[in-house]
């Protein structure tokens, strides 16, 4: 299966005092992989709003290999590992050039806006499940 990239550069607001990125900075970074990967196979987050649906970060287990610093050109890669009824588990990777930075695992949940768990809507496991 193919992994989805999406190109992010670090900005100053992204380093801590040692020029580095700050730790946090990575997970809007994978954030924003996610988001346009969504978005590229048609699903928009202000659609599912509509319907009363929207994705939230259940779990996450990230490491970090390396360093970005201010300047760098990072490519997000986001893959799917599996998807059910109300999860979904991908695999995402931060990069520089061909060097991996960052590696995380992260489960991602249907929740109804109003609050509580919800099933994926039928449109995204029948989109995904070939993927997984």
């Amino acid at each position: 299966m193919s992994a989805h990239s999406f190109p992010v550069r670090v900005y100053y607001e992204d380093t801590d005092f040692s020029g580095n990125v700050y730790h946090a900075a990575y997970l809007k970074f994978l954030e924003r992989g996610r988001t346009e990967w969504l978005r590229e196979a048609g699903i928009h987050h202000h659609e599912l709003a509509q319907k009363g649906i929207a994705f939230a970060v259940r779990s996450m287990e990230i490491q970090f290999d390396g360093a970005a610093h201010i300047d760098d050109l990072l490519v997000v890669q986001t893959v799917i590992k599996t998807i059910t009824g109300a999860r979904l588990l991908l695999a995402q990777t931060i990069l520089r050039s061909d060097k991996v930075l960052t590696r995380a695992e992260v489960t991602v949940v249907a929740i109804k806006t109003s609050g509580g768990p919800t099933r994926m809507p039928p449109e995204i496991t029948t989109r995904f499940a070939n993927l997984a």
